[in-house]
């Protein structure tokens, strides 16, 4: 087996291009479940067979819980790019962060602006040793350059079609 290795610093170099350049595509399925509700007892499925996990509303919400949920999956997703951005450039740097960690804390909630729903996400970074004025520049240079956190402060482009 290969050794895990984390991604070349190569990714910190600056595209140039007119038009979005895909690296990597994913697609990911979910379905109804049970209840024929995704969030209540649906399955997501993955195109390459990596993903397949169950779905329960959490009892927050008025489920059982005992799988996982929209707003997990979406933390997990935006701490482990955040933490791998922070190690690229705390890398390019010369900073050595081991013990780094990120915890990203979603809330699901009523939104005041339009009284639907809303995402908030708060993000806490770790960076044992590291002295404030080196952990401050990491941490923005972080913000700018992760995907999840200019997601989340920018938006996205979504395409939504509908196949029947």
């Amino acid at each position: 087996m290969t050794p895990l290795q984390p991604p070349p610093l190569s990714l910190l170099d600056k595209y140039y291009g007119d038009d979005f350049h895909p690296l990597y595509t994913t697609t990911v399925t979910a379905g109804g479940g049970e209840a024929g509700h995704g969030r209540a007892s649906g399955v997501v499925r993955s195109a390459d067979g990596e993903l397949d996990l169950a779905l329960r509303l959490p009892p927050e919400l008025g489920g059982p819980g005992g799988g996982t949920n929209p707003e997990q999956l979406f933390a997990a997703g935006y701490a482990a790019c955040f933490h791998g951005a922070l190690m690229l450039l705390a890398t390019r740097a010369g900073v050595s962060v081991p013990d780094a960690t990120v915890t990203v804390t979603v809330s699901f909630g009523r939104d005041p602006v339009d009284g639907l729903y809303s995402l908030r996400a708060d993000v806490e970074i770790r960076l044992p040793g590291v002295d404030a004025q080196t952990a401050g520049e990491l941490v923005r240079s972080t913000e700018r350059f992760c995907p999840y956190a200019k997601l989340t402060r920018q938006g996205m482009t979504s395409i939504v079609a509908l196949r029947t």
